[in-house]
């Protein structure tokens, strides 16, 4: 129904409204909303933009960009749509760079045997910023990959080391989540990761050199 509406609205106001959808979920965030504000506003502006006239409409973007330029952070910041799997570098209202990632796969893992724990492999909603970047990082690798693969996880470090597969770049989000490069690039556009971003080659270069540590960043 919400991608009917789209569709609707797209053919009263033109290609700019999926910026302006975009960025009334963002301005929500940026304007202190929780998310969950976020997702019911999203519900209801997807009503009242369907039956909203080509004039109201650009009214409507209008005083939100006027809100979004009052509030929105200095400096660049980067912002994660995980329906669309897209990564926006953005300096206030101007976008720098768009990216096609891959975000949370949204699946279940649950232990069989041991302490039987479950993982959700999603990607968290929210405000958060670059705590640290690393270059050439390593991966060690957590329980859940091993039983993912069917074995036991190993009760040394030295096994759970895996080099090259996070890429070039990664950037800490905390609680383990990260921004960083993918051996599978063709997959990119898929929500297929186990919570992290993952992002191409070049496209993670352009992000590593305009972030740094205190970057913000709103993913939804």
């Amino acid at each position: 129904m919400i991608r009917w509406r789209t569709e609707r609205i797209k053919l009263l106001a033109g290609a700019g409204v999926a910026a302006s959808l975009l960025a009334i979920l963002v301005g929500r965030m940026l304007l202190g909303f929780s998310l969950h504000a976020v997702l019911l506003g999203a519900a209801a502006d997807s009503d009242a933009l369907a039956a909203a006239t080509p004039r109201e409409l650009r009214a409507e973007v209008a005083t939100l960009e006027r809100k979004l330029a009052a509030r929105s952070p200095r400096g660049v910041y980067l912002v994660i749509d995980r329906a669309n799997n897209r990564l926006w570098v953005r300096r206030g209202d101007r976008v720098l760079h768009e990216a096609v990632v891959s975000t949370g796969s949204r699946t279940v893992l649950r232990e069989t045997g041991g302490q039987k724990r479950t993982w959700t492999f999603d990607t968290p909603a929210g405000r958060f910023e670059v705590r640290a970047e690393r270059k050439d990082p390593v991966w060690v690798k957590p329980d859940w990959a091993f039983l993912e693969e069917g074995q036991p996880p190993p009760a040394g470090t030295r096994a759970r080391v895996e080099h090259g597969s996070l890429g070039e770049w990664a950037l800490d989000l905390g609680n383990g989540y990260m921004i960083h490069g993918t051996l599978y690039e063709r997959l990119l556009g898929r929500s297929i990761t186990h919570g992290c971003i993952r992002v191409g080659r070049d496209d993670l270069r352009v992000v590593a050199r305009a972030t740094r540590p205190g970057t913000p960043v709103y993913i939804f």
